[in-house]
């Protein structure tokens, strides 16, 4: 019988002009398919024989063994033939000047020589990790709308739970809360869940409660007729009408007052509204998606939200992730954002240079994508050079740093609980018991940080 051909390994180009230490390289990595090339000429014609994900470069290459002008010149040839290529630099020539170089130049990572087979390999999986990413990114890119939620981009595993959430539901009738943070996204999932539904062809039209002064936003949801109150010339549908036969989206439902509430679920028992100032009632067929980032489960306990209400409009909840949460989804979208902005803003041609990355990556996004959309349109607009820096960013290393341990603590429960009710699907007590807690421990901290169980 014939044996089964190995899987094809990640290749892995090795530039070093020690051929002892690119056999060793070579023996070392046995989960990567190991290219060698001991000086510029070589590597190129690898680099386009093979095009490798990753490459490690000594710089200290003929015809300059003991300086670096030859590895820098290589460095600067391989980005420019692949610009999304991974270089780990290695050099043992005035370390932190060729660390400091290599890295303006678009170097992902620099090692001191002499190499440590383990340390060095633990750079190159975290390489390759990367650069899966932003491959999964292009391709998502390209196939916009197939196979994956429209609007969304994300890999990390904590999100694609809650894709195949809407998935599942988008074809039912249930009407859906979806909980999360400011800026992670609530409204382009709320549009995916209509467009993955029966319904795709009716409107989907959005109310942001929190937007809207109490007194109008009954009108807004309800509409009214001609000469309901002072300055209604005519008669006017609301949200809910010009949702007949799609998705009605109401964002920060937890804005809502309680006079409009019962309102609310007046039409959600019933399917009929009545205008303000009308005396008759009309049917409506409208799918009601609702989304808020308050603990909307504290607002029902201390009577600010009707607990019937929240069982019409909660019969499906999704939570959704913050951006921290969401391994690997920071500089994949923030690779999206480079290539959308740059288009609209004339400014295309632009990367990501490695401290943006390392800085992307170690942020904590308070502000979600919402914050990380913002920071790469600013450092478009401002930035004149062709790499996008972590100081473009206003990411420097020091301001990713906690200021003090109980921002720092602060930070690391937030991160704990988050990642535990991500792996549990939500499950209150199994969190609980994840982190090493009782339940009523978990629901205090989850109240002291304003997070949604």
């Amino acid at each position: 019988m014939a044996q089964a051909s190995p899987p094809d390994r990640p290749k892995l180009l090795v530039i070093e002009d020690d051929e002892g230490l690119r056999r060793q390289l070579k023996w070392s990595y046995e989960d990567y398919e190991v290219v060698p090339a001991g000086d510029r000429g070589a590597a190129i014609d690898a680099l386009r024989l093979h095009e490798p994900a990753v490459a490690t470069l000594d710089l200290g290459l003929p015809p300059d063994p003991d300086g670096t002008s030859e590895g820098f010149s290589t460095l600067v040839e391989l980005l420019r033939l692949k610009p999304n290529m991974k270089v780990i630099v290695a050099s043992g020539h005035g370390a932190r000047e060729s660390a400091l170089k290599a890295i303006e130049l678009g170097a992902y990572d620099f090692y001191q020589k002499p190499v440590v087979i383990d340390e060095l390999g633990l750079i190159v999986r975290r390489a390759f990790h990367l650069a899966n990413i932003e491959a999964e990114n292009r391709r998502l890119r390209q196939t916009a709308g197939a196979g994956a939620l429209p609007g969304l981009i994300t890999a990390a595993p904590e999100m694609q739970k809650v894709v195949r959430m809407i998935e599942r539901v988008a074809d039912t009738r249930v009407s859906v809360m979806l909980l999360g943070a400011s800026g992670t996204g609530k409204e382009v999932l709320a549009r995916a869940l209509h467009s993955r539904s029966k319904r795709a062809d009716g409107p989907f039209v959005a109310i942001n409660c929190a937007a809207i002064p109490e007194t109008l936003l009954e009108s807004e949801l309800f509409g009214y007729e001609k000469g309901a109150f002072t300055g209604a010339i005519k008669s006017t549908e609301g949200k809910i009408e010009l949702a007949e036969g799609g998705t009605l989206f109401i964002d920060e439902i937890g804005d809502v007052p309680l006079p409009v509430q019962v309102k609310l679920l007046r039409f959600l028992q019933e399917r009929v509204i009545e205008r303000i100032g009308g005396r008759r009632t009309m049917p409506v067929d409208t799918r009601v998606v609702c989304a808020t980032h308050r603990d909307i489960d504290a607002m029902v306990k201390a009577g600010s939200f009707r607990e019937d209400l929240y069982y019409r409009l909660a019969e499906i909840v999704i939570r959704i992730p913050s951006l921290a949460e969401r391994v690997g989804d920071a500089p994949l979208l923030a690779e999206f954002f480079l290539d959308r902005f740059g288009k609209e803003l004339g400014r295309t041609g632009k990367a990501l240079s490695a401290d943006a990355r390392t800085a992307i990556n170690a942020w904590h996004w308070p502000g979600n994508v919402r914050e990380l959309e913002n920071r790469i349109k600013r450092a478009l607009i401002l930035s004149d050079d062709k790499r996008v820096t972590a100081a473009d960013l206003d990411l420097d290393a020091g301001s990713n740093e906690p200021l003090n341990l109980k921002t720092a603590r602060e930070l690391a429960d937030r991160r704990a609980i988050r990642h535990a009710m991500a792996r549990v699907d939500g499950n209150v007590t199994a969190a609980a018991k994840l982190l090493g807690i009782s339940r009523p421990t978990l629901y205090d901290l989850a109240r002291q940080y304003e997070i949604a169980l």
